[in-house]
This record gives C-alpha cells, sequence and structure tokens, in this order.
C-alpha cells in the first residue's frame, strides 16, 4: 500500500468504523464524565403541582383588595391537604410547600404585617406571584438527557430528581499500550549504557487515553525482538478493544512491528501517510479491534495519538469523532519544512475576541521535542498542498487544551 494523505487516512478510518455494543449499567454516583448510552426521558412533571417558591402566604389574587385576610392554618413543605382555601382567607405556605387548593398567588412574608390571626396587606403582588407552575422544571416525557452526552454535575442532578439510580452508559474502550525498543528504560530502572534513554511515550498515551474516556493498560516495554512483540501483540488484542504500539514501524533492521502487522490477517487503514510527524504510522483492523503502531519518538506518538485514536475512542463511546479545531491568526510566519501534511506545536492564546498563536519558546528540532507541548499548546495544521504561511495568516489550529473537554 503507498503512502496516502492525511485525509485520505482519516476517510479510511471513519469508514472502517462499526459501533460495537459497548454498553454497561452503573450508578449515579459513578457516573460523572461518563457517556450516556440512551436518552433520558422524563417520567412526571416536576413540579408535579404548584408550589411555592418562598416563603409567604398562599391568597387568592382578588382578594388582596380587602386588605386584610384571616390565616386558616399553615402548610409547612411536605405537607397536604384536601382542604380548599375560602375567600378571605389565607395559609401560612414555605418554600416547597404544595400551593392550597384554590390559591393562586404567593404573596411574601415582607409584604405583609401579622396582626393578631390576619395579615395586613402592605404591597400588593401580581397574580401567580412566586408559585411555581406545574412542569416549570420539566414536563413528562421531555427528553432531558439526549444519548451521547458527557455526565456532568447538574445531570447527576436531574436523574437523582427522576428517581434513577443506575444509567446505562458506554463502555470505556480497552487500551493496551506497548512501548518498544531496546535503548528504552522505564522510569526507576537502572541506566547501565549511555545509549539508554528513558521512555515516556507509554505515560503520556496513558493519560491521553484517559482522559479521552478509554481504560489504559500500560504493558511493560518490550525490547526489539520481533517474538516478543508478537506475543504481546497478539495477547493484547485478546483482551482489549485497541492496541497501540510505539517505534518499529520505521525502515529499520529492527523495526519488527511492521513485519509482525503483515502476519496478522487484518484491514490495513494506512500503511503510512503524507504526514509530518508520523509517516510510518500504520493502522489496521482486526475483527473489529483497532492497531494503531505510532513513531517511536514522543512528539510523534503524541501528535498521532491525538489525531487518529481519540477520534476511534469518541466513536466508541458514541461522540462525534470531531478534534477541537479553531480558527486563529498567525502571529508569526512559518516556514514548511517538508511537502507534508504538517501539524506544529505553537502556543495558542486568546486576544481581542479571537484566538492567536505564535511559536515563542518553541524548538525546531527533530520529532522527539516532547517539551514543545508544555504551556498552552496548539497544533498548527498545514496542508500539504500548502508553502510557507505570513503572519496574518488565518490557520486551523487543534486547540488542545480543550481537546477532551467536550
Amino acid at each position: 500500500m503507498a503512502f496516502i494523505t492525511y485525509d485520505q487516512s482519516l476517510k479510511n478510518l471513519f469508514d472502517s468504523f462499526t459501533q460495537p455494543k459497548l454498553e454497561e449499567k452503573i450508578f449515579i454516583s459513578d457516573a460523572l464524565d461518563r457517556i450516556l448510552y440512551d436518552d433520558i426521558v422524563a417520567s412526571c412533571d416536576s413540579p408535579a403541582f404548584p408550589t411555592s417558591a418562598m416563603d409567604g402566604y398562599a391568597i387568592k389574587f382578588d382578594d388582596q383588595a380587602l386588605g386584610r385576610l384571616t390565616i386558616a392554618g399553615n402548610l409547612p413543605a411536605g405537607s397536604y391537604s384536601d382542604e380548599e382555601l375560602m375567600g378571605g382567607y389565607c395559609i401560612k405556605t414555605f418554600t416547597g410547600s404544595l400551593m392550597s387548593k384554590g390559591s393562586d398567588t404567593l404573596i411574601p412574608i415582607e409584604n405583609v404585617e401579622v396582626e393578631d390571626d390576619e395579615i395586613i396587606i402592605k404591597k400588593e403582588v401580581p397574580k401567580n406571584f412566586s408559585v411555581r407552575p406545574i412542569g416549570e422544571n420539566y414536563k413528562k416525557g421531555e427528553v432531558l438527557l439526549k444519548k451521547g452526552t458527557k455526565i456532568d454535575f447538574a445531570h447527576i442532578g436531574v436523574l437523582a430528581s427522576l428517581n434513577i439510580s443506575q444509567i446505562s452508559v458506554y463502555k470505556k474502550p480497552t487500551i493496551a499500550i506497548i512501548a518498544t525498543g531496546s535503548e528504552i528504560l522505564d522510569v526507576g530502572e537502572e541506566q547501565t549504557s549511555k545509549a539508554q534513554i528513558r521512555s515516556s511515550n507509554q505515560f503520556v498515551i496513558e493519560a491521553l487515553a484517559k482522559r479521552s474516556g478509554a481504560r489504559p493498560t500500560r504493558l511493560p516495554l518490550t525490547k526489539d525482538n520481533k517474538e516478543m512483540i508478537q506475543q504481546r501483540v497478539f495477547q493484547a488484542l485478546e483482551d482489549h478493544d485497541i492496541v497501540v504500539t510505539t517505534g518499529g514501524v520505521s525502515v529499520g533492521d529492527y523495526d519488527f512491528v511492521k513485519d509482525i502487522l503483515k502476519d496478522l490477517n487484518a484491514e490495513y487503514i494506512a500503511e503510512g501517510v503524507i504526514l509530518k510527524p508520523g509517516q510510518h504510522i500504520k493502522i489496521v483492523k482486526v475483527a473489529n479491534k483497532y492497531i494503531f503502531a505510532l513513531p517511536g519518538f514522543a512528539y510523534s506518538s503524541t501528535v498521532t495519538f491525538i489525531l487518529y485514536v481519540i477520534p476511534i475512542i469518541k466513536m466508541l463511546t458514541g461522540r462525534e469523532p470531531n478534534l477541537p479545531i479553531v480558527k486563529a491568526l498567525l502571529k508569526s510566519p512559518y516556514k514548511k519544512r517538508s511537502n507534508k501534511c504538517e501539524f506544529v506545536a505553537c502556543n495558542i492564546y486568546y486576544e481581542n475576541g479571537s484566538f492567536v498563536i505564535d511559536f515563542k519558546g518553541k524548538k525546531n528540532g527533530s520529532s522527539a521535542i516532547l517539551t514543545n507541548m508544555l504551556t498552552d499548546t496548539g497544533l498548527l495544521e498545514v496542508p500539504q498542498e500548502c508553502g510557507d504561511l505570513e503572519a496574518g495568516s488565518i490557520v486551523n489550529v487543534i486547540n488542545l487544551k480543550a481537546l477532551c473537554e467536550e
């Protein structure tokens, strides 16, 4: 398979997707940030009866003209009475109480003066004042939460008000992370050679996967040994929805991942993309599972995970695969470094009502410079057919700060 364009690789990826039934029931106390699997429909009106919105006296609106009303009793919140309010009378009523039958208005305590068993009306109020009507909050049959909603605190409150203790949500897709390379060391592992480097890929990908709504598993670092890598990949496929590898996808003598993928009965989605960074990325589908073979350099693996894996995680959890792309003003010129589609780390900030980007503090160099993603960072997209960009250009930028907020 020849190298394909970035746009074509995304089309291939999305066209390959079929939605598996990844559903589970959980308690609403565990539902924060989970994705709703079904619509939530109101089973009743809220409130179900006219209700007081403050402390005061339930009256008939027209009775205000009398100036004085006799207090017939009181109705605390949680109490109920079938007795109908008669003309010339009022009922002391509290916030959250049902309005007495026959009443239509609530006159606040501060608008009256109590004298023995009567109230003297000092200031009149409009009809229906401070009365919550039936269905003010929601009406029976109303769709309150739509399938695909990311559950937040207010959603949990609404669910509780509906007496819903458990809901169906999308299962978090499981992701196995396999970092490969004989030169890499895990955190805490003793360095025995100057040629060894500390691996960060598995931690970055784990963090991105968690923020995107997946359940990642970091597998042990794997040396450049074809049989060992093959065994890890095959085992990971059995227990996970997605397998992500880093390293071993280029054209070196010890880049075994690309060869292992060819041994699988897999559907190739991409076998190289005209992309910087990440041109040697490999994406395959085995049955209903994905393998993303990402480059080994830290910046490359991070960018390609964002571009390809996060959209699939979102689709598996019932969301649109879109990344948070914004229009931004380029403050300084950008000299394109290749004839590929490029994604370049930039500073993104808000200025005079618009997004603005620049490259202050960003280093030029290889695709290993992960520190370029520190601070408020965006990924400037420079299309394949595009040349150098002039200051003042309006460009597309992936806003990383908003990457997992939707």
